[in-house]
Parts: C-alpha cells; structure tokens; sequence
C-alpha cells in the first residue's frame, strides 16, 4: 500500500518526510504548491480517482491526506462504492 509518506518522498526526494506525525501541516511544512498538485496527482493515479478542489479544501495535515487515501481505497473496494 502507498501512503502519503512514500508519495512525499517520491515527490521530494528526500525522507524527511518520513518521521513527521501526522498533525503536520503540508502547507507550513515546506512543500510548496507544486509539490502539492503532484501529491494530489500521484494520489489520483494510486487511486484512480479524481480528487476535486472541493476535497483539497479539506487536506492540511499528513492525517488528512492519509484519511482521504484509506476512506478512498474503503468506497472503492465496496460492492456499492459506498
């Protein structure tokens, strides 16, 4: 499985990421916008799903980004993509 972590490190090239709690604010953290479109297209092609502006509205924190990628993967493993 493929986490936000292992996408950041991709996206970065560097492990920094790796050690961050997830209360860590992707925003104030070092990671600029760019990095930030990437992050959500990785995640799109990891997924096959698209990621609205609506829902990236609510994706601050490693947590959030990590919760968005399980509660995903959860709608798209049930019968009734729910």
């Amino acid at each position: 499985m493929t986490t936000i972590r292992e996408l950041l490190v991709e996206i970065t090239g560097t492990t920094e990421y790796v050690g961050l709690p997830d209360d860590t604010d992707l925003h104030s953290s070092g990671i600029d916008s760019g990095d930030l479109v990437r992050l959500v297209l990785l995640m799109e092609r990891h997924t096959g799903e698209e990621i609205t502006t609506a829902d990236m509205e609510h994706l601050r924190t490693i947590g959030d980004y990590e919760e968005f990628l399980a509660a995903d993967r959860g709608a798209a493993g049930s019968p009734d993509g729910a």
